[in-house]
């Protein structure tokens, strides 16, 4: 009793004390803000909320609770080299089920056309993926349409399927009853049996598919495909990555280009699309470069003169806005063209650098001369490693018989393209020849692709925005023919493959043992991101439109600290080790930033080209514990309904069998510990560790609810929700208001991706509550996506287990606040400045002096001004900002984003420019309206290269790929208080920085007396990092490390060389008497 009169005494004598400061500060405050008045208003609200925060979550029960427990529980520390060789095991075993599913469907295809006797006369009747369900006027059915049984089905992205069937799709410019295609749909529905097995073996399999090498498409489940606004789905799967890495080898590729004044007009037009296509066919295991050449050799990118570059989307994108500069004039020397070809692909090879597998030329010319047989003897004959493939373009057929030579002497082919809607079937032709050795050698190669969305295929099946287009790779291989008269000839039949979405491979990873910070990612032999917490495919959240590189974001503008690429050229080159570095991580939007040591521990995925590494930040992230309970005890708490497990956690996998698919993962929990599902997969270790926080966080059900029924307590419903949640990503929640009064019905739902635990991160409020000081709690608006949410205050803390650095942190908990309630607080505080004689010296409803709370970060929680919430207070009071960073009080901290977009201005272009008369327009019409005479084909007239209609609107701003720099504030935690004037053009204005104890909350009161507003303004606007001509340079030149594909199948002693293609016969007698008219058009 003695010893609390004593704590009362020291506490009324301090109170004493400090209003005397205050007073004597008050009397002499005409020379400043006074420091102790602020002082007090900080210590008055920093109470109250603290006060308010800790009640309302229950952190000190739930404290109270975990100390409890504090002795039955291990602390360990995680093995991270253990950790992910576990991981690229479970990896290995999951891609490992998907290869088998696309083996098997080899084995079939290959048995199926084996038996079958191609029938040019063969009819048969299919499912057309566009005309299944279709009727005509008269309510029949359409041929090749029929009734087609679908039903809807989350697993395959909410789409309407068909489980037993599969259907075919033939792209837009083929003739559904063409001959080949009919045979391949008859002898290919033996696929049918084999993808409802695979999907039965293998229920968390999705898209299956076959895709000819005569151009259909058979994909399962079945599903409708639905045309564009003009009738066509620009959709053939010859073209698709996953096609023409299992169809081909690496390769390097030189192409030559004639810009011979014989080729303009029409013709440089369908050169330049032509060049377009090839390079749609070039993977990121290729390499190449263009030459146009007349009687001069112009490399089409200067800057590469004498040496190739990886064929990813970036290098191939810039190649294609050098060839809308290309003109013709001048006459056309092809041997010193050939010539630089071969040298160029010579050199390089000897380099190492680029595939070191298979050469070819492509040579796009409108005509040769001369065979040009000395070039090919002195540098390609008698191995002819290098293939010849030209392209003939235009309607003559004067030079066939030279270019067909080329071909077949140096294992080519020849094509001839007379017309734009000819260009792609005439390019594709191509990839089989250089499919000739795998196929010869029958080797089923099994191929992965980088992380992709299929746009095309994703807008057939009119995927809605919400279940829309999500990241996968593709598990493909080549399917050859077997029949003996045809081995020589290595026909390809297609390719195979399976989809995989990214999703399922964040399934396995243990987001409980990576810790709150921690993360798993994984990355091609190409260094690039197969997937990351920090890579962004979206141009912004919520919107399903990709950013134009989002599948070759390499791991190093992710992991950008590490400056030598010590981390990624380790995981490229599949090695198994550590690896450490101090790194800024960015949260809220990219507007915080967190600093922390991570350690990094990677390994290869065998029978696969990726790596995978996790990283744990050191501290708390290190460290586990483990507790134990009943399995009653835990059951019975976990299925209470203020309950729920992390979402795209996993406990228990439920896609291994069909009859568990629709099991929630606590349902799925309860059948496993009761035994009546022994079968299920579960993580027995996590399950005992949840079970363990549902028993330790069950008081806080009835604590919240006691609460909320006490009519006294929160009588206006400040408060609205309180939360939490556990390691184990398991989380409670209360509402201390209707569902329908909440001021941001967004929090703790799926739409608030940062405020939820996901696959790949822990909820925000989480992360911020680890790294505030123990027993303080964190303060913010939170950030919308769409517009900034200034309606609420949302208050957090973590829990630890032990008073400890090294603990692991538990639980955290919080508090959603209305934001004009949590002003009322603070304003309420501000009005605590008693003087001795009752009369305030200062006061923030004055206008002499402006009061604003701001957080760590620099964000402002309050100020009089409403608009200015939520902002960044470097641009309200820029001078006072350059001020508190001058003297330390905060810190700028520059990061880099090279996932960045940058507004461009898209001016007229040379090649949009030659549209612009109306002469020119008039010309491209025609021509065109005479090919479609020629043709009778609609898609020729749909189908031409956008280049050609100047896709390019003038005066249009398009966001474009760049690198950008941008400062992020944190405060320095060592400074409790400041003081400081500013000169303001020879008027000193003062102010005051005071922090507010337990929180991550400041102060600050600025007077009035002077006019700063020419000091500018202090900003996070990203600034954009210019690279000059030379940097650009050499960045285009420079190759990082990869590691290129173990197979590689250039060429074979039994190849049939002469199957080396044909010139197109010439039109009919309405092509003679319309050619003269369109000549002098195309000349001009």
């Amino acid at each position: 009793m003695r010893c609390e009169w004593r704590i009362l005494f020291w506490h009324v004598c301090c109170s004493r004390i400090l209003l005397f400061l205050v007073a004597v500060a008050e009397v002499s405050g005409s020379q400043g803000i006074p420091l102790p008045v602020v002082k007090l208003w900080a210590s008055a609200f920093g109470g109250e909320i603290k006060s308010l925060s800790a009640k309302y979550s229950g952190s000190q029960l739930l404290q109270k609770k975990y100390k409890e427990f504090e002795k039955s529980v291990r602390v360990g520390e995680i093995d991270g080299v253990k950790l992910v060789k576990n991981l690229a095991v479970k990896m290995e075993e999951m891609f490992r089920k998907k290869a088998e599913a696309t083996r098997r469907l080899v084995m079939a295809a290959e048995e199926a056309h084996h038996q079958h006797e191609e029938n040019p006369e063969l009819q048969y009747e299919y499912f057309n993926a566009v005309l299944i369900n279709e009727v005509d006027e008269e309510g029949n059915n359409v041929e090749l349409g029929g009734e087609f049984l679908l039903e809807p089905n989350d697993h395959f992205n909410h789409l309407s399927v068909n489980l037993s069937l599969s259907v075919v799709q033939v792209p837009t410019n083929m003739y559904n009853k063409d001959p080949d295609i009919v045979n391949g749909v008859y002898w290919s529905e033996a696929l049918n049996k084999v993808f409802v097995e695979n999907f039965e073996r293998d229920p968390s399999l999705i898209w299956q598919y076959f895709g000819s090498a005569k151009g259909f498409f058979r994909q399962y489940p079945g599903v409708k495909w639905h045309p564009d606004e003009h009738g066509v789905i620009g959709f053939d799967c010859r073209n698709r990555k996953w096609y023409i890495q299992a169809a081909t080898s690496p390769k390097d590729v030189v192409i030559l280009v004639d810009v011979s004044g014989s080729m303009k007009g029409l013709r440089l037009t369908i050169a330049r699309q032509t060049v377009s296509s090839i390079l749609d066919t070039l993977g990121d295991d290729d390499f190449f470069n263009i030459i146009a050449y007349n009687q001069e050799i112009h490399y089409v990118e200067p800057c590469l003169n004498g040496t190739l570059v990886r064929a990813d989307k970036a290098n191939k994108d810039h190649f294609r806005e050098h060839l809308d500069k290309l003109f013709a004039k001048g006459i056309g020397l092809l041997g010193e063209a050939l010539t630089e070809a071969f040298t160029i692909l010579s050199d390089f090879n000897q380099t190492g650098h680029g595939s070191v597998c298979s050469q070819a030329i492509m040579l796009v010319t409108d005509g040769a001369t001369e065979m040009y047989d000395d070039v090919f003897e002195k540098f390609n004959w008698p191995d002819r490693k290098v293939r010849i493939f030209p392209y003939l373009i235009g309607r003559e057929s004067a030079f066939a018989d030279n270019l067909k030579w080329m071909a077949c002497a140096n294992k080519g082919y020849f094509s001839q393209i007379s017309t734009l809607a000819d260009v792609q079937e005439n390019v594709m032709r191509y990839l089989h020849v250089m499919s000739r050795p795998k196929v010869i050698d029958h080797e089923h190669d099994t191929i992965w692709t980088e992380a992709y969305v299929d746009s095309a295929l994703s807008q057939a099946h009119k995927l809605k925005a919400k279940g829309g287009p999500s990241l996968m790779t593709t598990v493909a291989m080549p399917v050859f023919s077997t029949k003996n008269e045809t081995k020589n000839q290595g026909i390809l039949l297609g390719v195979v493959g399976t989809d995989i979405p990214l999703q399922e491979l964040m399934k396995i990873i243990p987001k409980h043992m990576l810790g709150i910070h921690g993360y798993a990612f994984a990355i091609t032999n190409n260094g690039y991101v197969l997937t990351h917490p920090d890579l962004r495919p979206l141009y912004q959240d919520g919107k399903k439109r990709r950013k134009p590189n989002y599948s070759s974001v390499d791991l190093s503008e992710v992991e950008w600290e590490d400056k030598d690429d010590i981390l990624r050229n380790a995981m490229v080159n599949r090695k198994t080790g550590t690896f450490s570095m101090e790194v800024k991580k960015t949260v809220d939007k990219g507007k915080r930033v967190l600093k922390m040591h991570n350690d990094y521990y990677y390994t290869d995925i065998k029978g696969t080209p990726f790596s995978v590494g996790v990283a744990l930040s050191r501290g708390h992230g290190k460290f586990f514990f483990r507790g134990n309970v009943s399995v009653e005890t835990g059951l019975h708490d976990l299925e209470q309904p203020d309950v729920a497990l992390a979402d795209e956690w996993t406990y228990c996998n439920t896609d291994e069998h069909h009859e568990h698919r629709y099991l929630t993962q606590i349902q799925a929990i309860k059948l496993f510990l009761t035994g009546r599902r022994p079968h299920l997969d579960c993580d027995r270790e996590l399950i005992q560790e949840v079970l363990f926080d549902a028993v330790v966080t069950a008081p806080l059900e009835a604590y919240w609810t006691g609460l909320a029924l006490n009519k006294s307590e929160n009588s206006d419903k400040g408060v609205e929700v309180a939360y939490l949640g556990t390691r184990t990503g398991l989380s409670r929640t209360n509402l201390f208001v209707v569902p329908e009064q909440l001021s941001n019905q967004d929090f703790l739902t799926a739409e608030d991706k940062e405020g939820v635990f996901n696959a790949d991160h822990f909820p925000l409020w989480y992360k911020r509550a680890a790294e505030q000081v123990p027993g303080t709690f964190v303060y913010s608006i939170p950030f919308s996506s769409a517009s900034e949410n200034k309606s609420v205050v949302l208050a957090s803390t973590a829990i630890q287990l032990l008073d400890d650095r090294k603990s692991p942190i538990v639980a955290a908990v919080g508090i959603q606040m209305k934001l004009e309630y949590f002003q009322r607080k603070f304003w309420t505080a501000c009005r605590q400045c008693t003087a001795l004689d009752g009369k305030c010296s200062i006061s923030c409803d004055s206008a002499d002096i402006n009061c604003y709370l701001i957080d760590n970060n620099g964000f402002i929680l309050v100020t009089e001004d409403y608009s200015q919430t939520g902002r960044f207070f470097g641009e309200v009071e820029g001078a006072v900002m350059n001020k508190l960073l001058q003297m330390g009080s905060f810190k700028r901290i520059t990061l880099y984003d090279y996932q960045a977009l940058c507004k461009e201005y898209a001016g007229s272009s040379d090649s949009a420019g030659t549209l612009a008369d109306p002469f020119t327009v008039v010309k491209w019409l025609l021509t065109e309206l005479v090919i479609f005479l020629l043709e009778f084909n609609f898609y020729s007239w749909w189908n031409v290269d956008l280049t050609v209609k100047a896709q390019r609107s003038r005066g249009k701003t398009m966001m474009v790929p760049c690198d950008t720099e941008y400062p992020a504030f944190v405060s320095e935690r060592t400074i409790k208080e400041t003081t400081g004037n500013i000169d303001c053009e020879g008027c000193f204005r003062s102010f005051v920085i005071q922090q507010i104890p337990s929180s991550n909350l400041f102060m600050v009161v600025v007077d009035n007396k002077c006019d700063c507003g020419s000091a500018p303004p202090v900003t996070m606007d990203p600034i954009e990092i210019i690279h000059n001509e030379s940097l650009k340079c050499d960045r285009l030149k420079f190759q990082k490390d990869r590691k290129k594909p173990e197979s590689c199948h250039p060429f074979h002693p039994e190849e049939n060389a002469m199957e080396c293609g044909s010139a197109s016969a010439l039109s009919g007698p309405l092509a003679a008497a319309l050619l003269p008219l369109l000549t002098p058009l195309i000349s001009r």
